[in-house]
């Protein structure tokens, strides 16, 4: 049975299948994600425990070591580091590639509650965990200054405002704020005046607690309601707390102010960030899984000029890296040497035919084949970056030849004295399986691409894949509308053109180059 036959027959549902390939290719090709490079999901999993007061080294010995202990007996773990600081240790356990994150997350669950009995007993939490990707680099980070407003300020508008709005963005995964912390009043007590007027930290800490407390004043309680008093009696300004008692002995009243230095400041002190040389609160930006990084980025810069109204106008929004700038530059570079590529093979192609109707039956397949890859990317989950264009690009010279093979048979059975019509039934007849071969020959050489292991196995399956659906509908184009061109628009013309005697001049001179050569 001739596979191309029906299709022979049938040009006008031909021409309704090609149309439809190249519609559904252009849609999902506009569907598609564009990123750097393909997305690979790295299973990592990040585990906290926090133990306050604790010295780093009592955190890596009674908190740490027991933790790790416990998540290294998980399978498939490959990785495991850990950091111990003040009060705080964070362990990072990275996975084979083949497991599932979610696998994995249930496992690191059922080592944390193993190792509930080997902690300590103060701790105020359970160690908890959190998946994460280190693949996840930020897309954009956005800096805010001021010359009016202080850092813990612009710090609170971030975090109130910005950071809020900028996670309702389609595409934005996480918006974190760097570089800053929240308002807070910063008290340090002096060891020699505590020393001279007889009070310890620990009747610092209870004044401050107490007259910060939050909880009712009392409750007045009838037959039918109750109502709770309260009052607002939160402590802002400095001098609210350097007026506070710590100690009263004999008669005399030891404030605050008298033992401890009272300062304006923020919650870390360590944590800050410039700009142009100025204090500044950093917006870091990360996208979703398989979300287009760059229509996430467009859309965050549509929404700045509405997002400086609604904080203070003393604050500048400024933009300190954005990623897709080079992404930009190089998917642009790949899409034009993509169509340089098309028009090199087609030129070719051209002047070895040297007829329109052949060059036409097969040039037809680089689109196809190019939208019908594109649609079959987009089925599968791909994205737009170097790896797939590259692969794009490198089959634009694979999808002509099933054509040209087809072209040829053609040609010759016409050149035997067929008519176009028997030319082409009979030349896809006796050329389909060979087609078919060719392709399939072709797709088991990108075939050890799709079994290798580790990161670089994962960016390349994405390539050998991709190449594999352009020979597969190139197949398909050469077996169905390459023939029916043929037996439809191709004529049997013997002239012989200015181009067919520079072609055949040329072609001849090679040939006694190459001869001499010999």
């Amino acid at each position: 049975m001739n596979f191309s036959d029906v299709f022979i027959r049938r040009p006008v549902g031909t021409i309704l299948i090609s149309i439809g390939i190249l519609l559904v290719g252009i849609v999902a090709y506009r569907l598609l994600p564009v990123a750097s490079l393909p997305s690979v999901d790295i299973p990592t999993i990040r585990v906290s425990a926090s133990r306050p007061g604790a010295d780093p080294a009592t955190m890596a010995k009674s908190v740490a070591a027991p933790l790790e202990r416990r998540l290294g007996e998980i399978s498939g773990v490959t990785e495991i580091t850990s950091v111990s600081s003040l009060g705080t240790s964070m362990i990072t356990i990275q996975f084979d590639l083949s497991r599932n994150a979610d696998g994995a997350a249930r496992d690191v669950q059922a080592a944390l509650n193993a190792a509930a009995t080997d902690l300590p007993s103060d701790l105020p939490t359970l160690p908890i965990f959190k998946k994460t990707n280190p693949a996840a680099a930020p897309i954009l980070v956005l800096a805010l200054t001021s010359d009016t407003v202080g850092a813990s300020a612009i710090y609170d508008a971030a975090d109130t405002v910005l950071a809020q709005r900028l996670s309702q963005v389609d595409g934005v995964a996480e918006v974190s704020v760097n570089g800053a912390d929240q308002p807070a009043m910063r008290i340090r007590a002096d060891p020699q005046r505590l020393a001279a007027m007889g009070v310890g930290l620990e009747d610092i800490r209870n004044t401050i607690t107490n007259a910060n407390s939050l909880a009712p004043l009392g409750l007045i309680d009838s037959d039918d309601r109750a109502h709770t008093l309260g009052a607002n009696g939160q402590l802002i300004k400095p001098q609210d707390f350097a007026n506070l008692i710590v100690r009263n002995s004999n008669g005399a009243s030891v404030r605050l102010s008298s033992v401890a230095d009272i300062q304006q400041g923020v919650r870390n002190t360590r944590s800050s960030a410039t700009f142009n040389g100025k204090p500044s609160v950093l917006l870091v930006v990360t996208k979703q899984a398989g979300a287009n990084v760059i229509e996430t980025v467009d859309r965050i810069y549509a929404l700045l000029p509405e997002l400086k109204r609604w904080i203070p106008a003393g604050i500048n929004i400024d933009v300190l890296t954005d990623r897709t700038k080079t992404i930009r530059a190089s998917v642009a570079e790949l899409q034009l040497t993509l169509a340089v590529t098309i028009v090199l093979v087609m030129l070719v192609v051209y002047a070895f035919l040297r007829r329109t109707p052949p060059t036409l039956a097969a040039g037809v397949t680089v689109p196809l084949s190019l939208a019908g890859t594109a649609a079959a990317m987009w089925c599968v989950g791909f994205s737009i970056d170097n790896i797939s264009l590259m692969a794009l690009v490198i089959s634009v010279g694979f999808v002509v030849d099933d054509a040209i093979v087809m072209i040829e048979n053609v040609f010759r059975n016409i050149e035997a004295g067929m008519t176009p019509w028997q030319a082409a039934r009979a030349g896809s007849r006796q050329i389909g399986f060979t087609v078919f071969s060719i392709s399939l020959s072709l797709i088991a050489a990108f075939t050890p691409l799709l079994f290798m292991g580790g990161l670089v196995g994962r960016l390349f399956r994405e390539f050998s894949v991709t190449l594999a659906f352009a020979i597969v509908v190139s197949t398909f184009v050469s077996l169905t509308v390459t023939p029916m061109i043929c037996a439809h628009f191709v004529k049997h013309d013997t002239r012989v053109t200015w181009l067919d005697r520079i072609v055949e001049g040329a072609l001849k001179r090679v040939i006694a180059a190459y001869a001499a050569s010999l």
